[in-house]
């Protein structure tokens, strides 16, 4: 079981990212903006860097044999982007939510992001799932999202904001993520697998910068005191939500892939596919979309949260898959 959890991400990252968070409380100075150490700089800077050797490690022969299952594409694809928002929005509505509130903007965000990459695909080889399909659509995903999430962004900001204006925050985002995958993916063919003995190397290169982005995050949030009001059983409420929001999303695919017909191995890739939501892109767009690095740290709590609870629960579920049929 401790190998299967540290297979899927369950290992030392995992703790670190909690590490960084108990670390900016303590010392909060060290990752602002006004900084000595350029904390915040050197991660943004790094993120180019990330998705330039994604692109360079993505495969057009494999990214061409999962282009065929279009059905199962299209329910990923609309799950991810539109039918997690709008339960959100939806959920929001019955229950009368503060949609002015930093907590509701983070949940909101949380359900507009992309799929992982690395963490749905490894959970989809576990449950033995369709890995062409799951490589595709995690792929596809992290491209798609460049657009999507902002665009569904943009209405909730613009009321908490009249002056904000999509465009340079595509723009930019184009700039710093989509242009380095392009240029990775064009340069694949000549490097691409010479990158594979380094795989580790940039997998480690990947945490850290990930990890400077929620510590520097959380610095500022901490020291423009962002978190006064929030309890211990309020988080803990938060962390509830979000498990019962992954069954209830897990539970609504199960049944539009059986409606559907999809046979085991597709079920299996819309459930972890269609389920996971990506800290990277989540750290990443964050920095863009909310320029105010004092708020950034409350809005990426739910993404944290609910990124520990779909590597827990569908650890679980992967294991549990792999050793059964679906009934």
């Amino acid at each position: 079981m401790i190998q299967l959890l540290a297979k899927v991400g369950i290992n030392v990252f995992f703790f670190a990212l909690i590490g960084m968070i108990v670390l900016a409380y303590f010392f909060p100075s060290w990752g602002t903006q006004q900084s000595i150490l350029h904390l915040p700089a050197i991660a943004e800077y790094g993120v180019s860097v990330i998705f330039f050797f994604y692109g360079l490690k993505l495969n057009p022969e494999k990214l061409k044999s999962g282009l065929s299952n279009w059905k199962v594409h299209t329910v990923i694809q609309l799950t991810t982007f539109v039918l997690f928002p709008l339960i959100v929005i939806s959920l929001g509505l019955l229950f009368n939510v503060d949609t002015s509130s930093l907590t509701w903007l983070g949940i909101f965000f949380l359900a507009t992001l992309p799929s992982t990459v690395s963490s749905s695909v490894v959970m989809v080889a576990i449950a033995g799932g369709n890995l062409p399909a799951a490589i595709f659509n995690a792929s596809i995903s992290s491209i798609i999202g460049i657009f999507i999430t902002p665009l569904w962004m943009s209405h909730l900001l613009k009321n908490q904001d009249a002056n904000f204006d999509i465009a340079p925050i595509i723009l930019r985002l184009c700039l710093e993520v989509l242009l380095p995958v392009i240029v990775g993916f064009l340069l694949h063919k000549k490097w691409g697998p010479r990158t594979e003995r380094y795989n580790s190397t940039l997998k480690l290169f990947d945490q850290v910068i990930i990890l400077l982005i929620v510590y520097t995050s959380y610095c500022e949030s901490f020291a423009g005191n962002m978190f006064p009001d929030q309890s211990t059983t309020e988080i803990v409420e938060l962390g509830l939500h979000k498990l019962l929001y992954l069954a209830f999303m897990f539970g609504i695919m199960l049944l539009v892939s059986r409606w559907l017909g999809f046979d085991r191995p597709d079920t299996i890739t819309v459930l972890f596919c269609g389920s996971k939501k990506s800290l990277v892109q989540g750290a990443v767009m964050g920095k863009v979309l909310f320029p105010n690095p004092v708020m950034l740290g409350v809005v990426l709590l739910p993404l944290m949260m609910y990124h520990a609870l779909q590597l827990m629960a569908g650890s679980m579920i992967a294991q549990q898959m792999s050793q059964k049929e679906i009934h």
